[in-house]
Parts: structure tokens; C-alpha cells; sequence
């Protein structure tokens, strides 16, 4: 694939999410449940992130298998609208729904709205990022968590990039959400495999999970250290924002992320992104609506229900 078509794509991914997606915060809510029907809420991050919309799209057809439960799906503005979020773990309540499975914005500041549903009797499942432990200790309730371990993920992400790049290579870090653990064990996984592969990192910033913001920032962080040799994206939105700085100033520049949404695809086969990491979102929707159902159902669960994770390079993109 040649630079003018992957930039093309590029484009299009950065234009093209909003106008499929609507507004981020819109809701998809299905009929009224029937007697007896549970409705299990799905309170996610941005929609215009393609990992959000995969995860959507997997609860909706677990729906549709299991037949037992009434999904409300819903996301964000924004990565870090964190108020508009506690807002729709409101209108859950409200709606005096059976459970919330919830991707949390933050770790830490959604940790009052899940004690509030418990309180009001809602079952609640995390997946995708962790919930703080110690803001759950005080505010004394234990909630499952079902999600991969990103901090390994990441390492082995990151690992790919050290092995093709080799000793010495500086390299930078496009972070998360700070108040999000899952950026805190990804930037984790980055520094583990740097250390191992005895690269440099000369930068590290966070981008808030953002296509636009990580364009500019990695920008700044090129201009700034122009022997730049590659880059730890913490999502795959980011990674694209970085990428399309590569094209547009011809860097010879090598990106490893994490996500595998289907816009970096033709990134890998070109071999500018060496590799991302699928951590199966739709999946872990399935699984956490699993957990939903079996709590509603009089079961006690707690602890990490570990999910799937898998290294995607050019090799396996297809």
C-alpha cells in the first residue's frame, strides 16, 4: 500500500466516525421490556471511538442470542466527559434498570455512581477499566471486573516495537486518561518493554485517547526530538492521529498501539504500525451482560474475570 492511499484512509477514519455515530452521547434504547424481562444498561466511553462502537454492536447481538434481557446501550460525549457519564449511570437508576455493566471514563470519580445503583438495588459488572480498588474500599462495595490485563498487552505490544527497532531506538509514549487505570497499566506495559528492549524514551504525554489531540501532540513531540524512531500509542485512535504526522511529513517513524480497531488495519499492512493488540471489546460486553444476568439471578460474584487478548501484527492482520 502505497503513502497516498493509507493517508486517504486515514481521512477519512478521522472525518467519517462522528456523521456514522451521530453525537457521541446519543443513546440506543431499546423497547420497553417485558414483564418479567430484565433491561441491562451498557454505559460506555466516546462512541466515536470504532472499539465503542464494536463493543455496541457485540452487546446488541448477544441480546439477540440470548433473548432473556433488554439492553440500553449508551456513550459519551467525549473520552473525558466523565460528568456525562455519571449522568447516564443516573438515568439507569432512574429508569430503575436491573443491572449496569460500565466502562468507566475514570477509575476513581465513577466509583460514587456505582455505590449510588448499588444502593438502589442495581446489580453492576465493570469491564474494559478497572475501578479503583481503594475509592471501592471506601466507599465499601466490591464490584466484578471483567477485562484483559493491560498491562500485559501493552508489553507485548511494546515489545514488538523494541525487537524491529533494536537497542538504543528512541521512542515516545502517547498516554491515556490520566484517572484511568487502564492508562496507568498500558503506560505500565510500554515501560516494561522499553526497559527489556533497551530502548529510549525521550517523551511521554497523554493525548486523553484522542484522535486530534495525539495529532497535535505528537507533532510537538516530532518538532521537539526529530530522531524520533517510534511511538507507544495507548489506544488505536491515537496511534492514527500519530500516524497521519508520519505521512505528512514522510517520518521514517514505526507506531505500536493497542485496540486493533478495523481503521489501523491498512496501517499494519503497510508495516508503519507494527502492532496493536485486540483485546476483543464486543466480548467482553457479551461477558460482562453474562455476569449481569447471572447477579440478577441471586448469583454472588466478585474478583477479575480475565479476558482474551491477542498480538496483531502484519503477519495475522488479515
Amino acid at each position: 500500500m502505497n503513502r497516498r492511499i493509507a493517508l486517504t484512509a486515514l481521512a477519512l477514519v478521522m472525518t467519517v466516525p462522528l456523521a456514522a455515530c451521530g453525537q457521541e452521547g446519543d443513546t440506543t434504547t431499546a423497547a420497553p421490556p417485558k414483564a418479567g424481562k430484565p433491561t441491562v444498561c451498557l454505559v460506555m466511553k466516546s462512541l466515536a471511538n470504532e472499539y465503542f462502537q464494536q463493543m455496541q454492536q457485540g452487546a446488541k447481538a448477544h441480546e439477540t442470542k440470548r433473548g432473556d434481557f433488554t439492553l440500553s446501550a449508551s456513550g459519551i460525549q467525549n473520552e473525558t466527559d466523565v460528568d456525562g457519564q455519571v449522568s447516564l449511570v443516573d438515568t439507569c437508576i432512574t429508569k430503575q434498570v436491573q443491572a449496569i455493566v460500565i466502562a468507566p471514563a475514570d477509575s476513581k470519580a465513577l466509583v460514587a455512581s456505582v455505590a449510588k445503583a448499588m444502593k438502589a438495588g442495581v446489580k453492576v459488572v465493570n469491564i474494559d477499566v478497572k475501578l479503583d480498588d481503594a475509592a471501592l474500599k471506601a466507599a465499601g462495595v466490591d464490584v466484578p471486573f471483567v477485562g484483559p490485563d493491560n498491562r500485559d498487552g501493552a508489553k507485548q505490544s511494546g515489545t514488538a516495537l523494541a525487537k524491529l527497532l533494536g537497542k538504543g531506538a528512541k521512542v515516545v509514549i502517547l498516554e491515556g486518561n490520566p484517572g484511568a487505570d487502564n492508562a496507568a497499566q498500558r503506560k505500565a506495559g510500554f515501560t516494561d518493554a522499553i526497559a527489556e528492549g533497551g530502548l529510549t524514551l525521550v517523551d511521554s504525554k497523554t493525548a486523553h485517547w484522542e484522535t486530534d489531540e495525539a495529532n497535535a501532540v505528537f507533532g510537538n513531540m516530532l518538532t521537539a526530538h526529530p530522531e524520533i524512531q517510534g511511538v507507544l500509542a495507548s489506544n488505536d485512535s491515537m496511534a492514527l492521529g500519530a500516524l497521519k504526522v508520519i505521512e505528512e511529513r514522510k517520518a521514517n517513524v514505526k507506531v505500536a498501539s493497542f485496540d486493533n480497531i478495523p481503521a489501523v488495519k491498512p496501517f499494519l499492512a503497510s508495516g508503519v504500525m507494527v502492532a496493536t493488540l485486540d483485546q476483543y471489546g464486543s466480548q467482553q460486553a457479551a461477558f460482562g451482560i453474562d455476569y449481569a444476568m447471572k447477579m440478577i439471578g441471586g448469583e454472588q460474584l466478585t474478583g477479575w474475570q480475565k479476558t482474551e487478548v491477542k498480538l496483531i501484527t502484519k503477519e495475522n492482520v488479515g
